[in-house]
C-alpha cells in the first residue's frame, strides 16, 4: 500500500474519532449536572445527613448515616433527584428494632414523608424538588453477612468510590445516557436492563463509555465478568458480572438477553455513524385508527385482545405476572390449533394481553390420532371409546393407526378465550383474579377501542425495531 493510501486511511479515522467526540462532547453537556445544580444537591444532601445522624445516634449510639446511589457516587446525570440516606445500625440489634428505629429517623428526617415498603419499611419524601429515600439496614464487616438486599448496598457504594474517577463519572453519566436512549437502563422487571450498578461496573471494568461499546459490539453470550476474580460461582444468564462484594452474585442477573443484544446493535450502530439521537429516549405519537387499520390490512393477521381492569400491584409485581399469562394464554390458543403470530402485554389503568393470530377460525371437525393397532390394549381402548360416538367420524386406520376426526371444542379463538377453558391456562395470580371479576375480548376492528389508552404502546409493537 502506497504512503499515501495510508495517510488517506489515517484521516478517515481521525475524522471518526473527532465525529465521535464531538458528540460526545454535546452530550455531556447536556449530562453533566452544573456547579449549581451539584451545589443544591449537596445542600439538600447534607442537611439531611445531619438530621438524619441525629434522630438516629438519640436511639442508638453506635449508628451512622451514609449517603449512597448515584449522587453519592457523582454519577447521576442533570436532572435526576434521587438521594439516597442509608442509617446504619449494628448487628446485634434485633430486627424489628431496627425496623421501629428506621421509621422513625426517616419521619423525623422526611416529616411529610411517608412510608414503604421493600425488604423491610422505609421512609420516602421530597425535598425541595429531590426524591429522598431514608432506608435502615445494617452495619456489617462483610457483603456476604448481609441480612436482606439493602445491607449490601453500603458495600456497592464504598467499592465504586474506591474506583470511580473524574473521567470514569463522566463515562458512567454517557452510559447511562446511552442506555436510556436505546431503552435499555432500568432494572426494574418491566425493563429488565442495565442497573446504575451494573453500569458503573461495566465502565470501570472495560475503562471508559467508547471501551464498553467496543467490547460490547464484540460480545457473544455468555458474556462473562468478574472484577475481583473470585472464579468461585457459575451462573446461566447471558450476561454475567460477579458482583465484587458477594460472589454468589450476578448483577446482571435481571438483565435479559434481548437487551444485552440490544446494547451489542446499538453499540455496533453508534461507533459506525456517532450521532446524539442516540441518547434520546423514543417517545412515539399514539398510533392512529388509518395507521391501525393499514396495518392489518396488509398484514392479513388476525388481532385479539383480551383487556381487563388491571390489579392494584407495584410494577414489579405486575409484569411478571402479565408475561406469565402471556405465555399461559400464548400456549392455549396455540394447543388449540390458532397459532399466534406475535403478541405483547401492555398496562396502565386497564391490562391488555394482545396477539395477533396466523389462524383465526378453524374447521368445525379436528383430526385426532389414537394409538398404532399392534398396541393392543391402548389401540382398543382407542377404537371403543369412538365406535359408538355418533358426532365422530370413524376410527379408521391410516398409516398403521386408528385415527378419528371429532368435533372441535372451539373453532374460534373468541369462543376459547371467553370460555371457562381460559383458566386452564397458566395465568398469573392477581391476573387470574382480575379476569374473574370481568374482562372483554376485543378481535379485528374492534382493537381500534385500544388506541385512546395504549396507542403509543401500538405504535411500538405495529413499527418495531432493535430500540425500545
Amino acid at each position: 500500500m502506497s504512503d499515501d493510501s495510508d495517510d488517506h486511511g489515517n484521516r478517515d479515522r481521525d475524522e471518526e474519532s473527532d465525529d465521535l467526540e464531538a458528540v460526545l462532547t454535546t452530550v455531556r453537556d447536556r449530562v453533566d449536572p452544573d456547579a449549581d445544580e451539584r451545589g443544591r444537591l449537596r445542600e439538600v444532601a447534607d442537611r439531611l445527613t445531619e438530621r438524619a445522624e441525629a434522630a438516629a445516634t438519640d436511639r442508638c449510639a453506635d449508628a451512622d448515616v451514609i449517603l449512597v446511589g448515584s449522587t453519592a457516587r457523582g454519577t447521576w446525570t442533570s436532572g435526576d433527584r434521587d438521594i439516597d440516606v442509608f442509617v446504619r445500625f449494628p448487628p446485634d440489634l434485633d430486627r424489628e428494632t431496627l425496623e421501629e428505629y428506621g421509621l422513625a429517623v426517616g419521619h423525623a428526617t422526611l416529616p411529610e414523608g411517608h412510608e414503604e415498603y421493600a425488604e423491610h419499611p422505609y421512609v420516602k419524601g421530597t425535598v425541595e424538588g429531590f426524591d429522598v429515600d431514608v432506608v435502615p439496614c445494617f452495619r456489617l464487616e462483610s457483603a456476604t453477612e448481609i441480612q436482606s438486599a439493602v445491607d449490601r448496598t453500603p458495600f456497592h457504594n464504598q467499592y465504586l468510590r474506591e474506583r470511580l474517577d473524574d473521567d470514569l463519572a463522566a463515562d458512567v453519566r454517557l452510559t447511562k445516557q446511552f442506555l436510556r436512549g436505546i431503552g435499555s437502563y432500568g432494572s426494574d422487571l418491566r425493563t429488565r436492563g442495565f442497573s446504575g450498578f451494573l453500569t458503573e461496573l461495566l465502565v470501570c471494568e472495560y475503562g471508559g463509555f467508547r471501551e464498553l461499546l467496543e467490547a460490547a459490539r464484540e460480545w457473544h453470550p455468555q458474556i462473562e465478568l468478574d472484577p475481583e476474580d473470585h472464579g468461585r460461582e457459575t451462573f446461566g444468564d447471558p450476561l454475567v458480572v460477579v458482583d465484587p462484594t458477594d460472589p454468589e452474585r450476578n448483577v446482571a442477573a435481571v438483565c435479559s438477553e434481548e437487551n444485552v443484544a440490544r446494547l451489542q446493535h446499538y453499540a455496533r450502530e453508534f461507533l459506525e455513524d456517532p450521532s446524539v439521537d442516540y441518547f434520546d429516549p423514543v417517545d412515539p405519537e399514539p398510533l392512529t385508527e388509518s395507521e391501525l387499520q393499514n396495518h392489518l390490512e396488509r398484514r392479513e393477521t388476525t388481532p385479539i385482545a383480551v383487556r381487563f381492569d388491571a390489579p392494584n400491584l407495584v410494577e414489579d409485581q405486575l409484569y411478571p405476572q402479565l408475561e406469565k399469562s402471556i405465555e399461559g394464554i400464548t400456549s392455549g390458543l396455540d394447543d388449540r390449533g390458532f397459532k399466534v403470530f406475535r403478541g405483547t402485554a401492555i398496562a396502565d389503568d386497564a391490562a391488555v394481553i394482545f396477539v395477533e393470530l396466523a389462524v383465526s377460525e378453524l374447521p368445525a371437525v379436528e383430526r385426532h390420532e389414537g394409538p398404532p393397532v399392534h398396541v393392543r390394549g391402548h389401540a382398543e381402548g382407542f377404537y371403543d371409546a369412538y365406535t359408538d360416538d355418533p358426532d365422530a367420524y370413524g376410527p379408521f386406520i391410516e398409516g398403521g393407526r386408528y385415527v378419528t376426526e371429532r368435533d372441535r371444542e372451539f373453532t374460534t379463538a373468541r369462543e376459547f378465550l371467553e370460555s371457562d377453558r381460559l383458566f386452564d391456562v397458566g395465568l398469573g395470580a392477581h391476573i387470574e383474579t382480575a379476569l374473574e371479576s370481568d374482562y372483554e375480548v376485543l378481535v379485528e376492528d374492534e382493537v381500534t377501542a385500544l388506541l385512546e389508552e395504549f396507542g403509543r404502546e401500538l405504535r411500538q409493537y405495529f413499527e418495531p425495531s432493535p430500540r425500545r
